[in-house]
């Protein structure tokens, strides 16, 4: 699944979408993070912030029956990858989410696919109908099934945050935004800090921009203050090998596999030669890294490092093999993404403590590496 246009989309912009996303039902988590309770007793109160809407911000009817699921187990972050708007009033903010049901209308789905939209003026605003409703009480089980995420739709509820977030990051209206409605939802939801997440940890997107998304453990940490949550579980810290120019090995060669599937031409010989160096600095260049050639973390998490899962064929599959042939597991390297890599996946996360889920998101991708 690839990237859709953006209302209004800043130049450079139109593979990404203001959400990506089908309607999917429930892989487990690509990072696994052991998932741990929140702390009740700990917790302190947190109101509800003001939520315009759908009726508020004028959303058409949804043309299907909105379903309600649950109980969610993540919160999604997402950013709409459209431009850095220094219009911070509610009429924007109003017309945005409506810019956004009209495209995803014309998309075939039945409403806006996500739960949530906070605007860079730092207004939140019910996406998809029925999430309000979800809300109930402040204590709930069920939120209505979106279509942002694939594979995660009913087990997630998705926030999209306007702007575009590779180098740039939110206002601090939209940040305080961001921090209060994650605080509220792990509240009325039974979910703890530990439990958010970036699309990218799921799906191979830049969403929600690498700025953003480093920031994720900083979101965490807010989200428990609020929270009251005396020991909130950190983020996952993860280990990446620094490849450059005169390395070699399996490392380099899924590496050179990651750059092809990121649409780079190269040859895939495990040698980190000048042509390697050339490419890799292309790529830095265009996620607005530091272009020094050099494969550390920043990069790997740009990511070059996409996720894999059950049913793809890519390069970036055939960088996951290559791993798993050099761990010791007998897999084709063909590309191919079968019940036999994913059984392979499956067990090298065992041995590892992760979650036995067959998705190469980033924590599988750092072991598989190390």
């Amino acid at each position: 699944m690839r990237r859709l246009v953006t209302v209004n989309p800043s130049p450079g912009l139109a593979r990404r979408s203001l959400l990506v996303g089908a309607l999917g039902v429930g892989a487990a988590g690509a990072l696994g993070v052991a998932k741990a309770a929140p702390s009740n007793a700990a917790v302190t109160a947190v109101a509800r912030p003001t939520i315009a809407s759908c009726a508020t911000w004028g959303a058409q009817p949804a043309t299907g029956a909105v379903s309600m699921t649950g109980p969610p187990q993540k919160i999604l972050v997402h950013h709409t990858a459209s431009a850095n708007t220094t219009d911070y009033s509610q009429a924007a903010a109003y017309a945005l989410a409506r810019n956004i049901q009209q495209w995803h209308f014309a998309r075939g789905w039945i409403d806006s696919g996500q739960q949530f939209t906070i605007s860079r003026g730092g207004y939140t605003m019910e996406g998809r109908h029925r999430s309000i409703e979800g809300l109930g009480s402040g204590a709930s089980t069920v939120f209505p099934l979106g279509a942002h995420c694939t594979g995660q739709n009913s087990t997630s509820i998705g926030i999209e945050n306007e702007g575009t977030y590779m180098t740039s990051l939110p206002t601090t209206g939209q940040w305080n935004a961001l921090v209060t409605l994650c605080a509220y939802l792990c509240q009325t939801y039974g979910l703890g800090p530990e439990d958010i997440y970036g699309h990218r940890d799921f799906l191979d997107t830049d969403c929600p921009g690498g700025a953003l998304y480093a920031k994720l453990p900083q979101l965490r940490s807010d989200v428990a203050t609020r929270l009251g949550t005396s020991n909130p579980t950190p983020a996952p810290t993860r280990t990446w090998p620094t490849l450059q120019q005169g390395s070699s090995g399996f490392r380099v060669t899924a590496a050179q596999y990651l750059l092809r599937h990121s649409g780079r031409t190269l040859t895939v010989d495990g040698a980190f030669g000048a042509g390697t160096k050339a490419v890799v600095v292309s790529f830095q260049q265009s996620k607005g890294l530091t272009a020094d050639g050099v494969i550390g973390a920043g990069t790997w998490e740009s990511p070059l490092a996409v996720t894999c899962s059950q049913g793809q064929t890519s390069d970036a599959v055939r960088g996951v093999q290559t791993a798993l042939t050099a761990q010791g597991y007998a897999v084709t390297v063909d590309g191919v993404f079968g019940s036999g890599t994913a059984s392979a996946v499956k067990s090298f996360q065992t041995a590892h403590a992760l979650d036995a889920d067959a998705v190469v998101g980033p924590n599988t991708w750092s072991r598989l590496l190390a």
